[in-house]
């Protein structure tokens, strides 16, 4: 998914999400390819795996709201 898109469903003002994706690349766990494209890496698919188990581990399952449309 290309930065754009990714800013747009995640909710994130743009220049947030940069910021975001720059630290994560840094620490190698996303790649940025020209097109702005952005993929996780191995070790970026390990840490969220492990970020999952950790909030099912000491959090729970959470449940959120479903939103619903504006009228």
């Amino acid at each position: 998914m290309n930065r754009t898109a990714l800013a747009t469903s995640t909710g994130l003002a743009y220049d947030k999400l940069v910021v975001y994706l720059n630290w994560m690349s840094e620490r190698k766990f996303v790649e940025i390819d020209a097109d702005g494209n952005v993929k996780l890496t191995k070790a970026g698919i390990e840490a969220y795996d492990e970020l999952v188990q950790w909030i099912m581990k000491y959090v729970g399952q959470l449940r959120f709201p479903r939103l619903r449309p504006r009228t």
